[in-house]
């Protein structure tokens, strides 16, 4: 294989060196060495003092853990090395060459100048999450992230009776005044008071007639201290947030003291005393604004999905109690369960219903249109508090999910002994099952027992793990990102079905390979590595692959809801820094590899 002509060319065509100015470049280019490897060379292996970063300018080279398991196959462009050069630790990992390779070797202490002097290098090389500044405090929030989006209006001839009509029907304290022109002014409870009740003002005249014209505005890019400096000095309540003449949002007082105590505890605490679901769905809207707080706060993907999904086992708490009060007492116990990212406590903020009910093996038939009454009022109330209806009908409201404890066994042990297509999809909701609400006798024996039978079965084993294999990570030729060809998300990444899903399906596989209970995804990736499912690195490799993916997919959800977009997971690539592409890039060739291991049948690299 012919050396590279010229080093300087090559690297700079390989991030994150194309970042360097043209000197930096050519000066790298002269410190570095190009080296041939003959097939089957080992480059490094497990134990080794690494003093060198290798870059491959052709050929491929197999990356094996200390147990001889493949973790990595790398090409062109890519580079190894760097995890025990940077941790200054022997190497943890074997290099073999798998085909006559060209590596560019750079020196470390090349490497760590450039590190030092150049950030794009040393972002790209450190891939821990940076520190972000507390946006909680309203010294540093911005306007957008506070305000409320497309705020009740009307047009100026509506008259005064309707407009305060619609306020009482929305519980808000104003109403603003627009037009084809844009933004007219705004009226507020004090308006109506004062000017209609004490002041006389005809009902029906035009809202026009009683409102504050042209009242003090603000942009979007604004602060919240400005609000609040702005309603101090004025002796206001309300600010409406503009975009030239056209409205955009509003900041009341009622939503600065919400700023100042949000939390995950607040939204559960309001949820927790809702007297019906109307209130709750009021509660369970500011979901969106929490999620963006959690993380423009800093947190961790597991910690901010893990407060979300407390908020909906909290609603689903509440409307069970709700339900029985209604309904009253339930004629014999019974288990309200989770299942889909509910049950694994990895809720975003996009969010269906996936649940179920199990019953005492008391039950009658005639005790059953009570159950079906309790899964209807909660399925229906969780709809519209933001958690819609499972399109599969994954829920207990189907009588085929709401059913004795008996049925429920005969339904995992079917699975099990008869692994077809249906029973594989199923068994994978349904293993990631949590109790919510009830009697949770009723589920302790029925998982220990279900996960020894599953695991005991190698033909259900097998099936569950091809099932696993379905979703793949969005991979073209020479390992770059695969976009969607056509559709609605054309040239985007579906960063659920391509980035967390075959993560969870792993550890669904893992889960049932060491009969581990735990439902949570990282948890499970854990657990199988402490176990010795997953072996040391694969392991870490794997879940630093998980926290990136899923990472992303919430920052991206984060932006969606800043913009006033609706949170989804499809996400243009081209929005991302070389950075960001190139370690989504590498997260998602560390996915293809463990399930590689899988479905060649070496396990879960244990």
């Amino acid at each position: 294989m012919p050396l590279p002509a010229d080093l300087t060319q090559f690297l700079s065509s390989v991030h994150p060196y194309d970042s360097l100015p043209d000197t930096v470049l050519t000066d790298l280019a002269r410190a570095c060495e190009a080296r041939p490897v003959a097939e089957g060379e080992t480059i490094f292996k497990v134990g080794d003092t690494i003093s060198d970063l290798f870059v491959i300018a052709g050929g491929e080279i197999e990356i094996t853990d200390e147990t001889g398991v493949q973790l990595s196959l790398l090409g062109p462009r890519n580079s190894f090395g760097e995890r025990a050069l940077l941790r200054r630790e022997a190497a943890s990992r074997t290099a073999t060459a798998i085909a006559e390779a060209i590596l560019i070797v750079l020196p470390a202490a090349r490497l760590f100048e450039l590190m030092e002097d150049h950030p794009s290098v040393a972002r790209f090389f450190d891939r821990r999450r940076p520190a972000r500044a507390d946006d909680r405090s309203l010294a540093t929030m911005s306007v957008a992230q506070l305000m409320t989006r497309a705020p009740l209006t009307c047009t100026p001839d509506t008259p005064i009776r309707s407009a305060a009509e619609q306020m009482q029907a929305n519980r808000i304290s104003s109403i603003c005044i627009a037009d084809d022109s844009g933004f007219r002014g705004i009226v507020t409870l004090r308006d109506m008071n004062g000017k209609v009740v004490a002041g006389g003002a005809d009902p029906d005249a035009p809202v026009s007639t009683i409102m504050t014209a042209n009242p003090l505005t603000l942009g979007a890019g604004a602060l919240v201290t400005d609000v609040l400096h702005l309603m101090v000095e004025r002796g206001i309540g309300h600010i409406p947030i503009v975009d030239g003449p056209r409205l955009t949002g509003i900041v009341t007082q009622t939503d600065l003291t919400r700023a100042q105590a949000m939390s995950s505890a607040d939204l559960v605490g309001r949820v927790a005393k809702a007297g019906d679901a109307m209130e709750m769905a009021r509660a369970t809207g500011d979901i969106p604004k929490l999620l963006v707080q959690l993380i423009d706060t800093g947190n961790r993907h597991e910690v901010v999905t893990r407060l979300i999904t407390d908020i909906a086992d909290t609603a689903t708490r509440r409307l069970l109690a709700l339900a029985e009060a209604e309904l009253g007492p339930a004629p014999v116990p019974y288990l309200w369960l989770a299942c889909g990212s509910q049950g694994r406590q990895e809720q975003t903020g996009v969010s269906d219903q996936d649940n179920c009910l199990i019953l005492s093996d008391d039950v009658t038939e005639a005790q059953m249109p009570y159950f079906a009454a309790l899964a209807r009022f909660v399925s229906d109330g969780l709809d519209r508090c933001g958690y819609v209806y499972c399109p599969g009908d994954m829920m207990a409201t189907n009588p085929r999910w709401c059913q004795p404890l008996r049925v429920w066994r005969d339904y995992f042990s079917g699975w099990i002994a008869r692994p077809d297509p249906e029973a594989q999809m199923l068994a994978s909701v349904m293993f990631d099952l949590r109790p919510i609400g009830g009697d949770e006798s009723l589920f302790g024996s029925l998982r220990d027992d279900t996960l020894r039978a599953a695991a005991k079965n190698s033909i259900f084993t097998a099936h569950m793990i091809s099932n696993s294999l379905k979703h793949q990570p969005p991979l073209g030729l020479l390992r770059g990102l695969a976009t969607i060809r056509s559709g609605d998300h054309r040239n985007q990444l579906d960063l659920k079905h391509n980035g967390v899903v075959p993560v969870v399906d792993l550890g669904r596989v893992y889960a049932l390979q060491g009969q581990l209970t735990v439902a949570n995804t990282r948890a499970r990736l854990e657990a199988a590595r402490k176990a010795g499912i997953l072996s040391k690195s694969g392991g870490a490799d794997l879940l630093d692959a998980y926290d990136l993916i899923a990472t992303m997919r919430l920052d991206h959800q984060a932006r969606q809801i800043k913009a006033g977009e609706k949170p989804g997971n499809h996400l243009d690539p081209s929005v991302l820094s070389d950075f960001e592409r190139s370690h989504l890039r590498d997260a998602f060739v560390v996915v293809k590899t463990m399930q590689s291991a899988v479905g060649s049948g070496k396990g879960a690299l244990g």
